[in-house]
């Protein structure tokens, strides 16, 4: 019996102690395209700036007013037209959607809220990308681990009152940039 009681006090604290690397060492978990739907989930309820409401799970809304609006959604489907296939349970895009009918949106806008999101090395990674294809309202990017599309949405007038920046799978890419040359013809 006294045996027993040495042994479980020693649990007591060693456990805390194995568990340290853990918590330094172990995987962040982040909701970046190719991350299981858990991992998303989690990341999502654990970001900051996200702040999911009870229920939200891959998407998040807020409103601040009306005019002011704000959507995050990650997706199992590839960025573009579906495409038949199974979905794998990994994340392949992401995306972030503004409506301001006051202010406007734009470019330097959705790069902030990418940076927000998501933190200093994926932001720096988009503004570092290689712009691959460029029109009036769409820019397509390849960085070194994801790709980007940016899209601004004007009204009537031209002014950009709503756009959503787009972070997916590399390997989508191709599938991206025909579909938007089709599109052109």
């Amino acid at each position: 019996m006294g045996r027993k009681m040495k042994l479980g006090r020693w649990v007591g604290v060693i456990a805390p102690v194995l568990a340290i690397p853990c918590v330094f060492f172990g995987r962040p978990v982040m909701a970046i395209p190719g991350q299981s739907v858990q991992e998303a989930i989690a990341w999502i309820r654990a970001n900051p700036t996200l702040r999911p409401a009870p229920g939200e799970r891959l998407m998040v809304r807020k409103y601040d007013t009306p005019a002011k609006r704000f959507t995050f959604q990650a997706f199992l489907l590839p960025v573009g037209r579906l495409t038949a296939g199974a979905t794998t349970g990994v994340i392949r895009s992401e995306e972030i959607l503004l409506v301001d009918l006051v202010n406007g949106v734009d470019r330097d806008r959705l790069s902030e809220s990418l940076r927000a999101i998501y933190g200093a090395n994926i932001h720096q990674d988009y503004r570092q990308a290689k712009v691959v294809r460029t029109d009036a309202n769409n820019e397509l990017r390849e960085g070194d681990f994801f790709a980007y599309r940016v899209e601004l949405f004007p009204n009537p007038n031209g002014f950009a009152d709503s756009g959503r920046i787009s972070v997916f799978l590399r390997a989508d890419l191709a599938k991206l940039e025909t579909e938007l040359e089709e599109r052109s013809q």
